[in-house]
Formats: C-alpha cells, structure tokens, sequence
C-alpha cells in the first residue's frame, strides 16, 4: 500500500506566496507560512521564494502550486500579475528539478475551487485580489479556468479594471461593492450556476447580503484545494 503522502500546497499572489503542508484528508500538518511576491516577479525570484518557504514547511511528498494566471500542463501562457517573462515557463519542470520533488501547477482560481465546491451540479468560483480569476466545475470536476479578468465588464473596461485591487483602492469600496453587485448578475445569467464561491483576500470587503447559493470561501481552501491536483477532483 502506498504511504500516506504529504502535499506541499503553495500559492503564488500577485501580493504574496504562501505555503501549508497538508496531509491526504487536506488536514494542515504545519502552520502556514508566507513571503512578499518579489518585484519583479520574474521566475527566478519566485521560485527562490517558494524555495524558502518549501525549507520552512518541513517534511512533504509532493507540491501543489496555485498560480495567477493560464497554465496548460505545467507550461505557463499567461500571468498579467507576474510579469510578461513567465509566458511558456515550464513551472512544474522548473519546482521539480529545484525541490526534488513530484509537481502539479494549476490556475489559482481552479486550486481555490477544488477546496471550496461541494461536488454536486455546476458551480463556479471567482476570487478577487490583485486580480480576478475563475474557474467553473461539473459535478465535482474541472470544466474550465476562464480568463473572465480580461474581459469587457462595462463602459468599456474590464472585470479586473473593475474590481482588481487597484480598482477598489482607487474607486472605494462603496462603487466596487455596485460593480461587483452587477458582475454577480452577469456571471448568473451566463453560467446559471448552482452555486458560486467567492473567495481572495478583497472579500472581506463586500457590504451587500448574499443570497444563499452564494458564498464566501475562506483563504484556506485555497491552499487547501492543492491537494485536489492529486485526487479524483483533479482534471
């Protein structure tokens, strides 16, 4: 019988990288622990953050990584977050040969999901933080991780443009709290989900009462959702 394994979870923010070793029931074996994003977010310098951070965590079999941006088999396509340098950086080739270890890479958004979603009809998961990433599931499982960030939202600007950081920073909670009322219409309509979580660290700032198949989903399952890269919920 194979031994219990260790996942080492990390998530790459545009803000910060955090990592938590979980062990095959998601449970956290270790405190979780985090380092500033550098800037430049170039792959070198990332990588040597989550090497740091991976010499913190102790003891793990293998590594889940939640990264900002599109990531087809472990290869970078984009990271508007990052740094234009990461487009066709092979990021599980690169972790694996740094920490010796098996590496899965996923979308943020999708990784946030697989610990959120009950598993049940179709439900999505949008995060919001320096950016806005989602991510739609069937009945447990990765159907796509959309590039939604980047698309016409209103008067011309983006979803990002809209209600990424730099928009709540500059605009107050109070218009961003409007927009992402009207979004949560969009999203309804287009994807007429059954259940959406919301999560990232902005949604602390939401002011308006959420009808009930709507929820906020904690940071943790964020980390917690690397562990779905090695299991059935996995694509």
């Amino acid at each position: 019988m194979e031994k219990k394994k260790l996942t080492l979870c990390v998530d790459i923010g545009g803000s910060r990288i955090k990592a938590i070793v979980v062990d095959p029931k998601g449970k956290p074996v270790t405190e979780r622990v985090r380092l500033d994003t550098p800037r430049p977010a170039l792959p070198p310098a990332v990588l040597a953050v989550i090497q740091q951070l991976a010499e913190q965590s102790g003891k793990y079999d293998r590594v889940s990584v939640g990264f900002p941006g599109v990531i087809q088999s472990g290869i970078v396509k984009t990271a508007p977050n990052l740094d234009p340098a990461w487009t066709g950086f092979d990021l599980d080739q690169a972790l694996e040969s740094l920490l010796h270890k098996p590496v899965r890479a996923a979308n943020d958004a999708a990784v946030q999901g697989l610990g959120a979603i009950s598993g049940k009809g179709l439900e999505m998961v949008v995060t919001l933080g320096t950016g806005v990433g989602c991510a739609v599931y069937s009945a447990g499982r990765l159907a796509v991780a959309l590039e939604m960030a980047h698309h016409p939202f209103r008067k011309g600007l983006t979803y990002e443009e809209c209600l990424g950081n730099i928009a709540l920073l500059k605009d107050g909670k109070k218009k961003w709290n409007h927009r992402l009322q009207e979004a949560i219409g969009h999203w309804e309509r287009l994807v007429n989900f059954d259940r959406l979580f919301l999560g990232g660290g902005n949604t602390e700032f939401i002011q308006f009462d959420l009808p009930a198949n709507i929820v906020i989903s904690s940071n943790q399952e964020g980390m917690y959702g690397g562990l779905g890269l090695w299991t059935e919920r996995s694509v």
